[in-house]
């Protein structure tokens, strides 16, 4: 009987990869990002800030990337588990790192988990479209 899981992770190139991606994105929508890459366990893995974009935006990137890996599904989503549930939508949202708005999304490769991406620094509609082409750039899911 085994005592263990086999579990897959982004590799450095390619969590580089998104990375500049989604920075090439924001360019393309005329904002400034900061923008994570973890591996499936939340661990950072790669990070961009690009000169201009906002400070507080550092953490939040990060956050939403780590949030993304830990749950499995894209930080957008949060809005719709929190409605209808009080005791949840009060206590989520107060949780350390767990972002409850747009612009993470898992990372998957042949259904499998290995990692998340976080962008913070437009809209969430906007930093969810700059984590979309992280994604895209390697051809993996969200």
């Amino acid at each position: 009987m085994a005592h263990s899981v086999e579990q897959r992770a982004i590799t450095a190139e390619a969590a580089n990869a998104a990375v500049v991606a989604a920075v090439a994105k924001a360019g393309e929508l005329g904002i400034r990002i900061n923008v994570a890459v973890t591996d499936a366990s939340g661990v950072l893995a790669a990070f961009l800030r690009m000169p201009g974009a906002f400070l507080h935006s550092v953490d939040i990137a990060i956050d939403k990337a780590y949030t993304s890996a830990g749950f499995g599904f894209a930080t957008a989503q949060w809005t719709g588990i929190l409605q209808g549930d009080e005791a949840l939508r009060l206590g989520m949202p107060t949780r350390p790192r767990n972002v409850v708005f747009g612009g993470g999304l898992p990372m998957r490769e042949g259904g499998l988990l290995i990692g998340g991406i976080g962008v913070s620094g437009g809209s969430a509609e906007q930093d969810e479209i700059c984590a979309r082409a992280g994604l895209l750039a390697l051809g993996l899911e969200g």
